[in-house]
């Protein structure tokens, strides 16, 4: 069913993952997608595939948002879906976390997804839907995500007092929290047949989750059926967080 037709989406982090798949999920019903990246190979080959539009965009710095909201102003004056999906994943004990691998965290989680937030309000139709994807995470506390866990913690409330503010306007703000996804990120953090095995066990339905099954999530939050959900966390996660 094609429920979101003509809807003009944006999804930062598209070219590959839950926002790849979002891509294209969104693509199918309908809608008319961009999406962003930092590197340009990877946006470009992903757009290709998907069949939507990107556009190049560092979500850890400020000029690069400003540019990216200028540019979809330009090209498609207002938007009516807003992922806020870009973002990265690095752990260690809180002894030896860095401040440099700090900075990268909150820079590009909370600081880049806040001010993308911040830059696209004036671009939301009225009865939008902005969707930060949040983590399990920032409500089961896994050892060694402290900053992780807290840059995602700062989202949901960030995404509760937006879902306040924009009410007047009739735009819904609401988070989705995937538990362990089956993504090329796991493989990014490590993850080996041991690792994958002590997930499964954590989570109740006994399996990882895959990228379309989040998709399919977002998708809902952003359409015409979730039209009296705002201000809520969504979590995705097998009943890994129950």
């Amino acid at each position: 069913m094609k429920n979101l037709t003509d809807k003009v989406a944006v999804i930062t982090g598209g070219n590959s993952g839950i926002g790849y798949a979002t891509a294209k999920t969104f693509q199918e019903k309908g809608a008319k997608v961009i999406i962003t990246g930092r590197r340009k190979d990877a946006v470009e080959k992903a757009a290709a595939a998907l069949n939507v539009t990107g556009l190049v965009a560092d979500q850890s710095s400020m000029s690069a948002i400003e540019h990216l909201a200028s540019e979809v102003s330009n090209r498609y004056g207002k938007i009516d879906i807003l992922l806020i999906n870009a973002g990265i994943t690095k752990f260690a004990p809180i002894e030896q976390m860095t401040e440099n691998v700090f900075d990268e965290i909150m820079n590009i989680n909370f600081k880049g997804a806040y001010f993308t937030l911040s830059k696209f309000i004036p671009l939301l139709n009225d009865n939008a839907a902005v969707i930060l994807l949040s983590s399990t995470s920032a409500t089961i506390s896994p050892q060694s995500a402290s900053v992780y866990a807290a840059s995602k913690a700062a989202l949901n409330a960030v995404m509760k007092i937006a879902a306040l503010e924009l009410a007047p306007r009739k735009i819904r703000v609401n988070a989705v929290s995937p538990g362990p996804i089956a993504t090329e990120i796991m493989n990014k953090i490590g993850l080996n047949d041991d690792l994958e095995t002590q997930l499964v066990n954590s989570i109740p339905l006994s399996r990882l989750g895959s990228a379309e099954e989040v998709a399919d999530a977002i998708a809902y939050l952003s359409g015409d059926s979730a039209s009296f959900i705002t201000g809520s966390n969504l979590l995705v996660d097998g009943g890994q967080s129950v």
